[in-house]
């Protein structure tokens, strides 16, 4: 008994790829001539790969550079207490410039 039609994995890879925000899956897999189930099964395939691989995959999400993403932590913090500051600074001076 036949299972229907094989796929390939890169044709799979590049019909994952066509979905975007702004297309569905179901109008890929209804483009490409693929069952919608078989489709879905390797969008979520695809999905929990990159998950796995990468952590949680958003939009246009990649990999990301533990280093760089300590880095923009550091300087998140950098600005936060410069924010801090100057907040305090602008209170000071508008006291003494209205007391």
């Amino acid at each position: 008994m036949s299972r229907g039609r094989q796929y390939s994995a890169e044709f799979k890879r590049e019909a994952v790829a066509l979905v975007t925000p702004g297309r569905r899956w179901r109008e890929v897999a209804v483009e490409l001539g693929v069952p919608e189930g078989t489709f879905w099964r390797w969008v979520v395939a695809h999905r929990e790969a990159a998950t796995k691989s990468t952590g949680p995959v958003g939009l246009g999400a990649g990999p990301v550079d533990p280093v760089a993403y300590q880095a923009a932590l550091k300087r998140i913090t950098e600005l936060e207490r410069e924010n801090e500051f100057l907040g305090k600074a602008s209170a000071y001076f508008a006291k003494k410039v209205h007391p």
